[in-house]
């Protein structure tokens, strides 16, 4: 058919397309096998950049959060203290 092959067969019809000795097919099945240990390593790469992605994305909106919460309470303790000063001067 007119179809291209398949993208995970393409690397290996080129490879076994140059296998003439019996000892070629040896180099090609590790040769393969370091393709697939390059693949995990990129796809195990990736996933963690999304996950430290998504944990950086929580971790500020968390602070965001608590930021807000803080300077809240900031206020609060300032107003409470300013009354303290009031009512410490006029004792």
């Amino acid at each position: 058919t007119g179809a291209p092959p398949a993208p995970c067969l393409v690397p290996t019809r080129f490879l076994l397309a140059g296998a003439d000795s019996p000892r070629e097919p040896e180099s090609l099945v590790k040769k393969m096998q370091e393709l697939a240990q390059k693949a995990s390593s990129m796809a195990k790469s990736a996933l963690s950049i999304v996950r430290e992605s998504e944990v950086a994305q929580k971790t500020r909106q968390w602070l965001a959060s608590n930021t807000e919460l803080a300077k809240q309470r900031l206020e609060w303790m300032k107003e409470k203290l300013v009354e303290l000063w009031k009512q410490a001067q006029a004792a």
